[in-house]
């Protein structure tokens, strides 16, 4: 069975609310003002079970222009529109602004129900036709069929009954495999059972304990139940109207607007750069800084307009706006908008979102050729400017919010971008390959700059490197990069340090005789005097430089940057290991008959194995760690 909702959409009295409880019995205004006023204020929800056996969920929405806000809420992620004009009053002024708002949404099927049909004789009946015909030329509903009603007597409601099952029979599957996401519509508490929420699930599935996010307050919420047209269900899929029981969050702090989605799924911002176009309905232009009103989903946002490609639109036309907005938006790539004028209020255009994530940039010739890919919808040609523009690794989540496709999609693509080496893998994250060789180039000429000011350095280490280069990638990041330019013979490693492929570390016969005479020092120290780094260093940069050649070569740097002759080392540990071996233990003065030296270097080179676990204190002797 399809999971399909179907909305109502028309100028005030002209039936919607008659017609939805003539086609299914149940009266959709429950509000007493709704009653007293005889007009629909709020959204109105109910479902009807068509011939074929599809259960349909239904949108009552309000026509009176004061509540077309309420109107947009509820067109939100319609299948099929019922587009209803009354046959006494044809085209009206809601009928025309109903359709502007269901366009720039991208509903794409509707029928036209004419209703009251039988307050008008057959003649007036058949120019009403010709009248609405012409309104929807050029349309998504140019092709609908229209169909006369009464909802009070009841005529051509079965037959209307009967084209909903056909046209239900069109309309696609939606994809439950995304992560869930729904717009709340209502928040009420249930005595007893705490806060529920409602809307249209948009995408994905929900299922009684799923842990889910609710945007922009981000709040971790548990679903304790689930319920699909007021039963209670498992699971409920996209394209159902669904209730949930949610625990630990107060009704206090969500609100009409709010998204319910997979953690990390959608993206909340406050800058947009889109696609629109203005009403050729409204005499309305958009120029630098108006301040107009964006819906989206259930909630509608107050922002100012920043023209990308020329400096006004004007009625009719369409062009690349950014909007900064004056409060938090939650989005995904690709969704649908309806654009209000801020006072009074119309609805003067709409568009879709091409960028959730935007910046403030300088308008130019390469920033529209980016827009103009975004607005492609060109999957590969997305990510590869989504990857570039980043400057870094980015996680499959982000780029899925961002491209506003499903995960499946975005798994094959980058795959396919993998194998014709655009895009890189890198430790469960991405990396576009144009960035990845900046980044290399970034790194070489650090290292090059280094080996040619310390020609005597290995190298760099990760965290040198970390605090010189120019990208943003922390240390995890930037060792996986490391490892690729190794693996791309771009960079050796020894040890710690990272140094060019091709570089190897000689010394000059001037050098080379520097070495020895440290060496000779050394020699004639031995345990009787051992320096650190600094005091061997003499204050002349090129022994400091020799010295940190010799490390691991000819010298041991232990403790605190001290010295000694690798040799001198191996020996004062060999003779304490074999000491403590025929003793049991050793003290300090005992190591120091042995090695013939001061209580002072004794303590440094005991302090050094201890740490390193070789030896342990006890009390006034050490012995060996087992």
């Amino acid at each position: 069975m399809k999971n399909i909702i179907v909305g109502t959409a028309g100028h005030i009295d002209h039936g919607k609310t008659t017609l939805v409880k003539a086609l299914t019995g149940r009266e959709t205004d429950t509000l007493s003002e709704e009653k007293e006023r005889g007009i629909s204020i709020n959204l109105g929800f109910t479902y009807l079970d068509l011939p074929n056996g599809n259960r349909v969920g239904i949108v009552d929405v309000p026509g009176h222009e004061k509540f077309i806000k309420n109107m947009m809420a509820g067109a939100t992620g319609l299948d099929l529109v019922l587009f209803i004009i009354a046959a006494d009053e044809g085209v009206m002024p809601q009928t025309k602004e109903h359709l502007d708002i269901l366009t720039y949404l991208n509903i794409k099927k509707g029928i036209i129900v004419l209703t009251k049909s039988d307050m008008v004789e057959l003649d007036y009946l058949e120019l009403v036709k010709e009248e609405v015909r012409d309104f929807i030329q050029g349309t998504f509903l140019e092709d609908a069929k229209i169909i006369e009603v009464d909802s009070i007597s009841g005529r051509g409601i079965e037959d209307l009954k009967k084209i909903l099952s056909e046209e239900s029979e069109k309309i696609e599957d939606k994809e439950s495999n995304t992560p869930a996401r729904m717009n709340i519509d209502r928040i009420f508490p249930v005595k007893g059972i705490g806060t529920v929420i409602t809307g249209t699930l948009m995408e994905g599935h929900v299922s009684k304990g799923d842990e889910l996010f609710i945007y922009p307050i981000d709040e971790k919420i548990k679903i304790k139940s689930v319920q699909v047209h007021g039963k209670d269900v498992e699971t409920a899929y996209a394209g159902q109207r669904t209730a949930m029981n949610i625990s630990s969050i107060k009704k206090i702090n969500v609100s009409r607007g709010d998204v319910v989605a997979k953690e990390g799924s959608v993206i909340t911002t406050n800058i947009i750069d889109t696609k629109i176009i203005v009403s050729k309905n409204r005499d309305f232009s958009i120029k630098h800084w108006t301040r107009l009103r964006l819906a989206l989903g259930t909630r509608e946002i107050l922002c100012r307009a920043v023209p990308l490609e020329k400096e006004e639109i004007l009625p009719g036309e369409e062009g690349f706006i950014q909007f900064r907005l004056e409060e938090p938006l939650v989005c995904k790539n690709r969704d649908r908008f309806v654009l209000r004028s801020y006072s009074p209020v119309e609805t003067i255009g709409g568009g879709i979102i091409i960028d959730p994530l935007a910046k403030k940039r300088h308008v130019d010739e390469a920033l529209i050729e980016e827009l103009k890919i975004k607005e492609s919808g060109d999957l590969d040609k997305i990510i590869l400017q989504y990857t570039e523009s980043e400057n870094a690794l980015v996680l499959l989540k982000d780029i899925v919010s961002y491209t506003g496709e499903n995960k499946e999609q975005v798994l094959n693509k980058l795959n396919e971008l993998i194998e014709n080496n655009e895009i890189i893998l890198v430790d469960e994250k991405y990396i576009n390959s144009n960035v990845a060789n900046k980044i290399f180039d970034n790194i070489k000429e650090i290292i090059e700059k280094h080996h040619k000011d310390s020609p005597l350095s290995g190298g760099l280490t990760k965290d040198e490197l970390k605090t010189k280069i120019y990208y943003d990638l922390n240390l995890k990041e930037l060792e996986n990069i490391l490892e690729l330019m190794i693996k791309n013979e771009i960079l050796q490693k020894n040890n710690e340090y990272y140094g060019l492929k091709n570089f190897k570390i000689g010394l000059n016969k001037k050098q080379d005789n520097l070495r020895k005479e440290i060496i000779r020092e050394l020699k004639e120290n031995s345990f009787d005097k051992i320096e650190d780094l600094k005091s061997l260093s003499r204050k002349d940069k090129n022994r400091e430089q020799i010295l940190k050649y010799m490390i691991d070569k000819d010298i041991v740097i232990f403790g605190n940057n001290n010295i000694l002759l690798k040799e001198d080392f191996e020996k004062a540990k060999e003779l304490l290991i074999d000491y403590i071996e025929k003793n049991g233990s050793i003290t300090i003065s005992q190591y120091r008959d042995l090695l013939k030296s001061s209580r002072k270097n004794i303590l440094l080179l005991l302090e050094y194995f201890d740490n390193m676990k070789l030896t342990k204190r006890v009390d006034d002797i050490r012995v060996l760690v087992k």
